[in-house]
């Protein structure tokens, strides 16, 4: 294990997923969600098996023990990146990453009734806090007397795909037991490339070429983002790495005014430290029941 390494990755996957969500953004005003999509998927598909070629995984990644388990997981999957896609289109991008916080609180829910999880004191109260955190940022938009307002089908996109998001981390939770992580990561893209095809009859238009090399960088920099987040929990456990991903707020807070002029709200500001608190503490929650587990376990071999 080298911490150092895993960290310097997981950060460099977030800070490159927030420039794909810059470019999906920039790009919104010219091409519908669903033809982002197509974008996003097909093109990291080549870097994705570019580097299953390289580790010796292309054999394995290309195994699909349980195809329509990989079939719900791409449905699932692409739903909630089309939402959030469309969602960029709405809303400024921080207001958009903060808001998008609300699928591991939610995810933790699920897995209590999907699952069969324990749902602690600390966690329920935790994730309830995170939710709320969320709602700070939510509540200015929503506008129910005006519901032609984009700000508010906004904020309906990413909740929406936050539930998604969620439901899509309990499948993967149920596909581990049985697949390897290189054919989820493959068959992902693979199937939401195929599913974003079915929304070519509702306005899909030739780009020119500025946009489509947004398109074509935002599937390119996806797939390398992709990598290097699997690629960061082979130096460093799941608790270490995981506090970095509120680096997305951070990156969100400075590509939002450096390339659209957006200046977040103070209730985007607060929402934002209210997710962050009940995100960390969930994870210190869960770092602390897990090295209990160990103690209690220490000769029992973990299972995939």
């Amino acid at each position: 294990m080298s911490p150092m390494r895993g960290i310097a990755l997981k950060l460099a996957s977030v800070f490159l997923f927030t420039i794909m969500a810059s470019l999906i953004k920039a790009a919104s005003a010219f091409v519908p969600a669903g033809e982002a999509v197509f974008f996003r998927s097909a093109l990291a598909m080549p870097v994705i098996i570019a580097w299953l070629a390289m580790r010796g995984d292309l054999k394995t990644g290309l195994r699909a023990k349980r195809p329509l388990m990989h079939g719900w997981r791409g449905l699932i999957g692409v739903s909630a990146m089309g939402c959030n896609f469309a969602a960029l289109g709405l809303l400024p991008l921080p207001e958009v990453t903060v808001l998008g916080y609300a699928a591991p609180m939610l995810t933790v829910l699920l897995a209590a009734v999907m699952l069969g999880e324990r749902l602690r004191l600390f966690r329920m109260t935790a994730v309830l806090l995170g939710l709320a955190g969320v709602a700070v940022v939510m509540w200015p938009r929503l506008a129910f007397n005006d519901l032609s307002d984009a700000a508010f089908w906004g904020v309906v996109l990413i909740l929406v795909s936050a539930v998604m998001r969620a439901l899509a981390q309990i499948q993967i939770r149920r596909m581990v037991a049985v697949e390897e992580t290189s054919a989820i990561v493959f068959y992902f893209s693979l199937t939401a490339t195929m599913f974003s095809l079915l929304t070519l009859p509702f306005g899909w238009s030739w780009p020119e070429l500025p946009v489509l090399g947004m398109l074509v960088a935002s599937g390119l920099i996806g797939g390398v983002a992709q990598i290097f987040l699997t690629s960061s929990y082979r130096f460093a456990g799941a608790a270490v790495l995981a506090p970095f991903e509120y680096a997305s707020i951070l990156f969100a807070i400075i590509f939002g005014y450096m390339f659209f002029g957006e200046v977040p709200t103070v209730n985007v500001l607060a929402g934002a430290g209210i997710v962050i608190v009940a995100g960390i503490g969930i994870i210190l929650r869960e770092r602390q029941l897990g090295l209990k587990r160990g103690k209690a376990r220490p000769n029992m071999t973990p299972q995939g």
